[in-house]
């Protein structure tokens, strides 16, 4: 039996308020990551050393009851470190592989800009496919497959920048941001005589990921929506700096996930609107900084023309 949207919602809202035990003052950051999860995506979390990007990895796979892995990303690290070798094993007298850290349902790969790019692109297959591929034999990934990568946007020194390549496989790129002197005063008052990490444990199950990622397939789009997409795609390439058409999905995935979210069983233009910068910054090609990238997607935003419809009518 098919979950419906409605019951998918319930169960990330209960993922939300697991991870908020430990993580403070990131209630739309949580979202963000929850809607790609349930669109099936994969994330870049950006920001300086310490706001808290490792401990959301970790809150959200053990709320989520997942098999989870880490591989801390280095300039020694190798490929095979990551997807897995084949050796021979001199007592059975033939070639063994021996799976990496990939074969996991969440895979947390830490400062990914640390690696070499032939150790970066050795998650491609993985990340779009689902799939590894060793000395010529393929093996397919267990479902759910989620990999939330981190990088820290302020050393350069020893870090290889991803290309655009390996950044338009990410559904979003979401960036932690500070918190608040009341939100700090909290997590003072939180961390002080506990470790709440620890303390928390899952709320449902692999399966149940699988069942929502297949409920948020189904979350209704409006065509005149579906046109809005478009639109906004569209507009990116007027200057040369467009979004591939695997953005253009990505934005209807990462709409369609955000809709669950919020408990809707359809998708409405806010929902568009709250992912638009996530999911479209990091896929503009240019010389541009961040702040340039989202000043062209707010415009971009701003003139596109949205008519007014019963979003939920079919």
């Amino acid at each position: 039996m098919e979950m419906n949207s409605i019951l998918s919602g319930k169960i990330l809202t209960k993922i939300e308020e697991n991870v908020s035990k430990v993580i403070i003052g990131k209630n739309e950051v949580t979202r963000l990551l929850l809607a790609a999860v349930a669109a099936g995506g994969h994330v870049l979390l950006e920001d300086v050393p310490g706001t808290g990007k490792t401990v959301l990895a970790k809150a959200l796979a053990k709320s989520m009851g997942c098999r989870f892995d880490r591989v801390q990303f280095t300039p020694d690290l190798l490929p095979s470190d990551v997807t897995g070798l084949s050796f021979f094993d001199q007592e059975k007298a033939a070639f063994t592989f021996k799976e990496g850290p990939v074969f996991t349902n969440i895979l947390l790969t830490d400062e990914i800009n640390r690696a070499t790019p032939r150790t970066q692109s050795s998650l491609l297959e993985c990340m779009a496919e689902g799939q590894v591929t060793v000395d010529g034999e393929t093996r397919i990934l267990g479902a759910p497959f989620f990999v939330i990568a981190t990088q820290n946007p302020v050393e350069t020194i020893g870090c290889f920048p991803l290309p655009e390549a390996q950044l338009d496989r990410f559904i979003m790129k979401i960036r932690m941001g500070g918190l608040t002197v009341s939100e700090e005063r909290q997590m003072i008052e939180r961390f002080i005589n506990a470790e709440p990490l620890a303390e928390i444990g899952p709320v449902c199950s692999a399966e149940d990921i699988k069942e929502l990622q297949n409920a948020c397939r189904q979350v209704y789009v409006h065509a005149d929506l579906r046109d809005y997409i478009v639109a906004l795609v569209q507009e990116t390439r007027k200057n040369n700096v467009g979004v591939s058409p695997r953005g253009t999905l990505a934005l209807l995935r990462a709409s369609q996930g955000y809709a669950l979210v919020q408990e809707r069983e359809y998708v409405v233009p806010e929902d568009i609107k709250e992912v638009a910068h996530c999911v479209l910054c990091h896929r503009l090609i240019g010389e541009f900084d961040e702040s340039q990238k989202a000043a062209v997607v707010t415009k971009i935003l701003n003139s596109v023309e949205l008519p007014t419809e019963d979003w939920s009518k079919r």
